[in-house]
């Protein structure tokens, strides 16, 4: 078997360095280095090379350019990506599974999405979602043992907990579906579509706790409530009436939103919320509010009864 070792912009000196590394760990191992960036160009000649792609890439664009040159070619794909204390991992573009768009159909805008450096990673999460992703390879090569295909796997460090969510095949995916609408590889260059995040959350005031969400619900004064994670997260535990808009359909669902209207946003912890807040005073409403600890402060504070994730 062939072993790609792919980048987007390292030197040929780091490529053999890890080269190295990698034939000291078994030197039977037959390696094919690519010391060019990954892009529209190459990507369908990458790809179509190799049985298998482990998709370790840490940017928006090459993450969706990957996923629709493994669908368009027929390549499964070890996906995995880490952020702050949890990890995430599944096999897309398999056959009769879902694919990266079917989780998020386009990349985020600017604006939405914090960097690694303002969120933070904490260090060995790599090493642990590496491997995982490393046994999915494996599983795939020999066929056997039950990949992780239309399974969405969660890692939660701090709670040291892995959670296993159904991640169904959309019929509507613009790349895998029934009539898809990418039939070719397209680039997003734009670097602000998908630059990380200016997180404004340290900018904002008026933030409003979990407590003071529930005695406002009570008296019967509540704000819009609108959860800006993913369905997949949604079906796990959510603040009743909360309105599902995932962050990255916020921009197309302005029309939903009343600006004159107090709206509170959350996430799990309040970090996508916060940045969709501010995403939303940029938009004009005004009165838009962060929920501070997010969905898990909501079950530690008020609602115990509901599952952790």
């Amino acid at each position: 078997r062939q072993i790609i070792h792919g980048t987007s912009d390292v030197g040929r000196a780091k490529l053999d360095s890890a080269a190295d590394r990698l034939r000291e760990i078994n030197p039977h191992t037959r390696l094919e280095l690519h010391a060019v960036r990954f892009g529209v160009e190459n990507a369908i000649d990458l790809v179509s090379a190799y049985d298998v792609i482990v998709d370790g890439t840490d940017n928006f664009p090459t993450r969706y350019l990957v996923n629709d040159a493994c669908v368009l070619v027929g390549r499964p794909n070890a996906y995995g990506s880490i952020a702050r204390f949890e990890g995430q991992a599944s096999v897309f573009a398999a056959a009769h599974g879902p694919c990266y768009r079917c989780l998020h159909p386009e990349p985020p805008p600017a604006g939405l999405i914090p960097s690694c450096a303002e969120g933070g990673v904490l260090g060995v999460l790599p090493g642990i979602i590496g491997t995982i992703q490393a046994t999915e390879a494996v599983k795939l090569i020999l066929e056997i043992g039950e990949p992780l295909v239309g399974r969405f796997l969660v890692y939660d460090a701090l709670r040291m907990r892995f959670r296993v969510i159904r991640l169904p095949k959309d019929p509507d995916c613009p790349v895998c579906g029934t009539h898809p609408t990418i039939r070719e590889l397209r680039a997003y260059d734009d670097p602000d579509r998908c630059a990380p995040a200016v997180t404004e959350r340290f900018k904002m005031t008026g933030d409003i706790t979990v407590t003071e969400l529930k005695e406002r619900m009570d008296r019967g004064d509540a704000p819009l409530i609108v959860d800006v994670r993913e369905p997949v997260e949604f079906e796990i535990c959510r603040i009743p009436g909360a309105v599902l808009i995932p962050l990255q359909q916020l921009p197309s669902r302005l029309g939903e939103l009343d600006p004159a209207r107090e709206i509170v946003c959350l996430c799990k912890v309040g970090g996508r919320s916060a940045n969709a807040t501010a995403y939303l005073q940029r938009a004009g409403f005004a009165r838009a509010r962060n929920l501070t600890g997010g969905i898990l402060a909501w079950i530690d504070q008020v609602d115990p009864s509901q599952p952790k994730y």
